[in-house]
């Protein structure tokens, strides 16, 4: 009996979506080549091609999805006939019918006083049903099937070996990524507490003038109060920190983890387009800027992880 397919994944850090393998065998007067290639997709799409074998689709569709989880996959195997898969045999029942057969003519003939020459072998092998070709309609698919899954099973376990270490050099990239993304934070952070004395003098500039106009004093601190607020970034920057936090965690966790980072970099996105609106400075809008670009790349190597 094959060893049926692990669903176990021992494989540490993001797979990537990206991956080939390829697999030949022979046996049971078959030969055969396994293939197997995919790229990213929001889910699971399977596309098998696969030749006519009883229990054979449900078996491999059964295996790639306990292995997979996401991509587009294309999984086709090509089966032939070995060189000598169609060598002649002597049919057993059809030999004793041919045997019969000649008896009773060599009686009928003796009956009739008619001489006949011996029988040769060559004879007997020209009449029809004495011989058969191996491997018709008819032959046993079992063992040709459990062949065919126990090489399906080598075929996976290359074909997640690549996804892994495509999805090892993502995580590398992906990583440098996220302390980019970190010490980015930290010059805004460090940018918008130097220049929390000159919002300040900017608030109470702004403050003095309204009064000197004779404005209602209640409703401009409350105005003044809003603005301050929206100047202020410190929710947005604590926010970036539990994000870099947060996708750190993530790269380390098993299984798959694509669709959480991309959910993940919405909000990293979201995050630095508030910093951006809420600048007030060349400089920290400068840094808010990096920081889009360097998500928006992050965001493209997400989308080919598992």
């Amino acid at each position: 009996m094959v060893k049926p397919v692990s669903t176990a994944r021992s494989l540490q850090g993001p797979l990537s979506m990206t991956g080939f393998a390829s697999v030949s065998g022979s046996g049971h007067g078959h030969d055969w080549l396994w293939e197997i290639r995919s790229v990213n997709g929001k889910g699971l799409d399977l596309r098998l091609r696969l030749p006519e074998i009883e229990g054979l689709e449900g078996a491999v569709r059964a295996a790639l999805t306990k292995r997979v989880s996401r991509g587009n996959i294309q999984l086709s195997l090509k089966l032939a006939r070995g060189s000598g898969a169609d060598r002649l045999r002597l049919s057993g029942p059809g030999l004793a019918a041919a045997l019969a057969a000649l008896r009773e003519v060599e009686e009928a003939a003796r009956q009739h006083g008619v001489s006949l020459a011996p029988a040769r072998a060559t004879d007997l092998l020209s009449l029809r049903g004495v011989l058969d070709q191996g491997g018709g309609e008819t032959e046993e698919q079992g063992p040709l099937r459990e062949a065919l899954l126990a090489d399906l099973d080598r075929l996976l376990v290359d074909f997640l070996a690549m996804r892994a270490a495509e999805g090892g050099q993502l995580g590398g990239i992906i990583v440098a990524q996220i302390d980019r993304i970190a010490d980015l934070t930290e010059q805004a952070a460090k940018m918008a507490e130097a220049r929390r004395p000159e919002v300040a003098a900017a608030l109470q500039a702004a403050l003095a003038r309204v009064l000197e106009t004779g404005g209602d004093p209640q409703r401009v601190a409350q105005e003044l109060a809003l603005l301050a607020v929206k100047a202020d970034v410190t929710e947005e920057i604590d926010r970036l920190r539990a994000h870099v936090a947060a996708a750190r965690a993530l790269l380390a966790e098993p299984g798959p983890i694509g669709r959480k980072f991309d959910f993940l970099t919405q909000e990293f996105v979201r995050e630095s387009n508030t910093l951006c609106s809420k600048s007030g400075s060349t400089a920290l809008t400068a840094i808010g800027l990096d920081l889009k670009h360097v998500i928006d790349q992050m965001r493209e190597q997400i989308q080919n992880v598992e």
